[in-house]
């Protein structure tokens, strides 16, 4: 007699290959994907490729319109007072907007849900006093407090970094502390503090990984607004100081132009729109996916279709 072996169930994808699938259902979030690539790609080995080209001063080419192959392929989108071709400066300022963006964000994040997992899980007098700076500090408009400290500072990229990491701090701060609050007194956190589990461990192994895809969706938010808080510093003077430039720095070097020489400061303000939207979209997608209601439904819609 023999015995017939039949597949319970056929093996899983890997996870890997199951978030790409569901990305690539999303035809808004893939097209983001793909230009926060091309962006990152710019950012690593734009100055290493294009760096002197990019400073090359031409004044036969000062303020030449877009298209102006005139002058050759660099000059596609056209050139700066200084006859710079805008294209190449894009590639190259990339590196730094990314940099101070992804810098100022990271610090915030650290810093932020450090001290929100000790808010939440706590929950004394401790808590008390950080929520109590928390609140002092979100009391001031992030740009007013801006302006304030690197008046009194010297404008550059570190004062920059530190400005907007500390504004947003706050938001990272009490979004962690209310889910903390809410996770640590879940079933499984319960259990294992039945079991006998520290409080490093609880924390750690248990409500960070609940914690962790929330603070990742409000970094990519972030991001986006920590790149337009800095264009709005760099357009007021205050941001990164020449010879180093940002897409807000170019920006605000092409707004004497606005009437004569609209593209200076246009394609500079194109990229910002586009990587901020980039990101808005990366973080719904992001959101969406790690919901496992959400998920289930994406990826049954997508068996269906």
């Amino acid at each position: 007699m023999s015995t017939i072996f039949t597949p319970t169930s056929q093996p899983s994808r890997s996870t890997i290959h199951r978030y790409l699938m569901l990305l690539w259902h999303d035809k808004f979030a893939t097209a983001a994907v793909i230009f926060l690539l091309l962006v990152f790609l710019a950012a690593l080995f734009g100055p290493a490729v294009f760096e002197a080209s990019s400073n090359k001063i031409n004044l036969l080419a000062r303020n030449a319109p877009p298209l102006s192959f005139k002058y050759g392929w660099a000059f596609i989108l056209g050139a700066d007072s200084l006859g710079r071709s805008i294209f190449l400066r894009l590639i190259v300022g990339a590196q730094n907007t990314m940099l101070l963006a992804a810098s100022a964000v990271v610090c915030s994040l650290l810093i932020g849900s450090f001290l929100g997992f000790v808010a939440g899980y706590r929950n004394d007098w401790t808590s008390s006093v950080i929520m109590r700076v928390a609140d002092v500090v979100m009391s001031f408009p992030s740009l007013l407090l801006a302006l304030i400290v690197l008046y009194v500072l010297k404008p550059g990229i570190g004062n920059v970094i530190l400005v907007l990491a500390i504004t947003r701090i706050p938001i990272y701060l009490r979004t962690t502390r209310a889910e903390v609050l809410e996770v640590r007194e879940r079933t499984f956190v319960t259990a294992a503090r039945i079991m006998g589990a520290s409080p490093r461990r609880l924390v750690w192994r248990h409500i960070r990984p609940t914690v962790t895809p929330t603070l990742i969706t409000i970094a990519t938010l972030e991001f986006a607004f920590v790149m337009l808080s800095e264009s709005s510093l760099s357009f007021l003077g205050l941001g990164i100081q020449p010879p180093a430039f940002t897409w807000g720095a170019m920006v605000a070097q092409g707004q004497s132009y606005l009437s004569t020489a609209w593209w200076v400061a246009f394609w500079p303000g194109v990229a910002i729109t586009l990587t901020a939207m980039s990101l808005n979209l990366l973080a719904n997608w992001l959101r969406i996916v790690g919901d496992p209601v959400q998920r289930w439904r994406l990826e049954s819609r997508k068996k269906t279709s």
